[in-house]
């Protein structure tokens, strides 16, 4: 389905979708993995662009901005993303964050929508942490560890679950009890009957997990070490958790996008400020033309940065199922 007719109105109006119209719209795990997936594939095919953003961050370090532009080749979308930090000294509820989509359709010339992006990054990014797990996971994992309990950690389980469903213990490291009553929550609402151990020892929690997926915040003591990795373990660095060791001692290194990583991954480069390189990139892993893992006690470090790709495409999907609902504002930006 493109967005002419049902989406797009004809007569110069965007439709505007808020965080409140986003957050009533009903989307399964599995729906939303899907098409983070076709994304991927869609890009491996070189049907779609998704140029490196561009980022803005002042020398104190008190903000950062990004900007990406990027377009679908099946949706036949182009689509701009922006994203705006404010106050990164400060605890994550005393921090400013926007994050924007706009959408246009690529056939008809038209706008789609507009719309807060913080749910499509919240959907977006554990989906794809479950596909690096589902793709570099160890046959036989049957262990998952969640560091963090903030928006990234709050879906990590279930997602893990819909891409690895013989996860049979989830493992959770974290310290706020807000966070951690959240991740409970999400895991019971998609996964009635399940329940993650709360877990002190970092070190022996590391050692015993088939998958880990650090999505802890930037000031976070936690710091899995590469020693501590049993093998054949995979390790996801979403947000921090891992030391940089895992990454340099690693058999195999994946990244959704090497030069993404090298963008935003400089914190866990090594003394010379160095990154290693990259073995595969998962839309070529998706696309079924190499394996990430090609030996079962392979230790993996995987770094899951965002593609506006996956974002166009999910959003897309959402302004679908909104216009459907008729969900949103007209609002005569261009008249």
């Amino acid at each position: 389905m493109t967005s002419q007719d049902t989406m797009t109105p004809h007569d110069g109006t965007l439709r505007v979708l808020s965080t409140s119209d986003l957050v009533g719209i009903d989307i399964t795990l599995a729906d939303v993995v899907d098409t983070v997936e076709q994304a991927y594939r869609t890009l491996a095919a070189g049907q779609s662009d998704n140029p490196r953003k561009l980022t803005v961050k002042p020398t104190d370090g008190h903000s950062v901005s990004y900007a990406m532009l990027g377009r679908d080749g099946v949706r036949n979308v182009v689509a701009i993303k922006t994203s705006y930090k404010h106050g990164l000294h400060n605890s994550r509820e005393n921090q400013h964050y926007y994050t924007t989509l706009s959408i246009y359709d690529d056939v008809t010339g038209l706008p789609v929508a507009m719309m807060d992006c913080s749910r499509i990054g919240s959907l977006r990014t554990p989906a794809v942490s479950a596909l690096l797990a589902r793709e570099c996971a160890n046959p036989e994992a049957t262990t998952a560890l969640v560091i963090g309990t903030g928006t990234q950690g709050r879906l990590a389980l279930p997602f893990l679950l819909t891409t690895l469903p013989k996860l049979e213990r989830l493992m959770l490291s974290g310290t706020h009890p807000e966070g951690i009553a959240a991740v409970r929550e999400q895991l019971a609402h998609y996964f009635p009957g399940r329940e993650p151990e709360l877990v002190t020892d970092l070190n022996r929690a590391a050692s015993d997990a088939d998958v880990i997926v650090a999505t802890a915040g930037g000031h976070t003591p936690a710091a899995v070490e590469a020693g501590w990795l049993k093998a054949g373990a995979v390790a996801i660095l979403v947000g921090h958790g891992l030391a940089p060791s895992t990454l340099h001692h690693a058999d195999r290194v994946i990244a959704t996008s090497e030069a993404q990583m090298q963008v935003t991954g400089t914190d866990m480069a090594d003394a010379e400020g160095n990154l290693p390189a990259v073995d595969l990139e998962l839309p070529v892993v998706l696309a079924g033309v190499s394996k990430a893992r090609t030996a079962r006690d392979q230790r993996i470090f995987a770094y899951n940065s965002g593609l506006v790709v996956t974002d166009i495409a999910l959003g897309h999907r959402f302004a679908q199922l909104a216009a459907e609902q008729n969900l949103g504002t007209e609002v005569a930006l261009w008249r």
